[in-house]
């Protein structure tokens, strides 16, 4: 007798990269394919490996300045700040928190993302280098996010900060909100969630119905896991999902793509957002797993750069 009748029955299938999307973005997904029908698997320290080959070269061009800042815990934050800055650029911040699965994306990574940012948006960019799991278990890495963020608010109002993350980013990013808030911090002017991990619960849709779909993250969940250690949860600093949005939150512009694994993630947290009155974007991406068509030049990933520096350079009031 089926132990789960309830539950819907699928056979096997075949799945390959759709026509619907740029013969880039085929590409990149037939060849995540071949690997992971090979045996590949998706590991978050040797693709965070494979993102620096990737980003090294992107970030040489940087020009301005780097400074490392000591956190009390000895995590640190990075303040890359770009020659060149005139009017209300030279006013203005980005706060990073990156990604990786909690358990990667520090050091060069973070340092390499920050000036990447710099460079885009042509503004300061801080960038928090939080402590890592397994080592250090929740509340670690918002720890280190919120002594970061208050150390920031120590030289510039929050009324001219952008706050953003990625993943494990986002989730931080969003956790930061919640906490800054409920310790009577000002919030920033805008928040940015790209492929966000929202409820470390795993209940979404997406977390089953992507669960091979995802040629990135797909049936990862020991960073997460890690990262949770025998906390509850469903605890709003640790799955943001779960938050109180009515007693303030900034405006924030969400991204994923239809195979992304946290895809329910970010389309739960969006409607979360719109239920509280909270304005905000919901950029779904075709045939996209998490983090996108990661170096393959696809028009899609750079359509969704160009959503994201045009909502920063509007919440600075840089744009109409």
């Amino acid at each position: 007798m089926d132990k789960e009748p309830t539950a819907l029955h699928i056979t096997e299938q075949l799945i390959p990269a759709p026509a619907s999307i740029s013969p880039q973005g085929q590409a990149w997904l037939a060849g995540a394919a071949q690997r992971r029908n090979s045996g590949g698997g998706n590991d978050i320290q040797a693709g965070a490996d494979a993102a620096l080959l990737f980003l090294r070269p992107m970030a040489a061009g940087f020009q301005g300045s780097m400074e490392t800042i000591a956190l009390s815990s000895g995590a640190k934050l990075y303040r890359a700040t770009p020659e060149g800055r005139s009017g209300r650029l030279a006013e203005v911040a980005y706060f990073d928190v990156h990604g990786g699965g909690f358990v990667a994306g520090g050091g060069e990574m973070c340092q390499l993302i920050a000036k990447l940012r710099a460079m885009d948006y042509g503004a300061e960019v801080y960038a928090v280098d939080y402590r890592l799991a397994p080592q250090h278990p929740f509340p670690a890495a918002l720890d280190d996010c919120i002594e970061a963020y208050r150390m920031i608010l120590e030289q510039r109002p929050a009324s001219t900060m952008v706050v953003g993350g990625a993943s494990a980013g986002g989730n931080l990013a969003a956790a930061l909100m919640l906490r800054a808030r409920d310790e009577g911090l000002g919030l920033p002017l805008a928040l940015l969630l790209q492929t966000p991990a929202m409820d470390m619960t795993y209940a979404g849709d997406s977390h089953r119905t992507n669960l091979h779909l995802d040629v990135n993250i797909g049936g990862v969940t020991e960073g997460p896991d890690s990262y949770a250690a025998d906390n509850d949860p469903s605890n709003p600093y640790l799955s943001p999902l779960f938050g109180d949005f009515s007693k303030g939150w900034p405006p924030s512009l969400l991204t994923t793509g239809t195979r992304d694994l946290l895809l329910s993630d970010t389309v739960r947290m969006h409607r979360a957002l719109r239920r509280a009155g909270v304005q905000a974007e919901l950029h779904v991406v075709e045939a996209s797993p998490h983090g996108g068509f990661m170096g393959a030049n696809a028009p899609e990933d750079a359509e969704i750069i160009a959503e994201c520096r045009r909502f920063v350079r509007q919440a600075w009031g840089l744009e109409a």
